[in-house]
């Protein structure tokens, strides 16, 4: 298993993991283009992926203009591996050296994912959207997390 910086090179693995998830789909495949990812990649912010065997089977890509997280999913079959958490600690390491701005991020309520960001202490900050939940995270308490991990 290797975690490294996403390229846009890896845009079309990245898509098919995006596309194989089972919480959290796209109503429309099409909603989240090629150009898309290549812009968060390259001008917003930056990603990271993860390969084994030669294949993306996760990745992270955060938006340090729009101070959130943009994505972060994995292959159904590479859940509960640690790789997801691995991914995300990377994305907020990242971030918080770049600027002291408090991170955002929403999911669907009632899903893993939620259950994911709280244990990893994300905190509740209302809804967002058509209904997700909306997380938020501040560089205090993820250098406290990191302090006491």
């Amino acid at each position: 298993m290797k975690i490294r910086e996403a390229t846009v090179e890896d845009i079309p693995q990245i898509q098919i993991v995006r596309n194989s998830v089972h919480e959290n789909t796209l109503s429309d495949p099409g909603l989240v283009t090629d150009a898309d990812c290549a812009d968060y990649l390259t001008r917003r912010g930056k990603g990271w992926v993860c390969e084994i065997d030669g294949q993306i089977v996760g990745f992270a890509i955060v938006d340090v203009h729009g101070r959130n997280v943009w994505a972060l999913f994995l292959r159904p079959e590479y859940e509960r591996q640690g790789i997801g958490r691995q991914l995300h600690d990377r994305l907020l390491d990242w971030y918080f050296s770049q600027t002291p701005e408090t991170l955002w991020l929403s999911t669907s309520p009632g899903t893993r994912a939620e259950r994911f960001y709280r244990k990893a202490g994300w905190q509740e900050a209302g809804t967002y959207g058509k209904g997700e939940v909306k997380f938020e995270m501040t560089q205090e308490a993820w250098m406290g997390n990191n302090i006491q991990s």
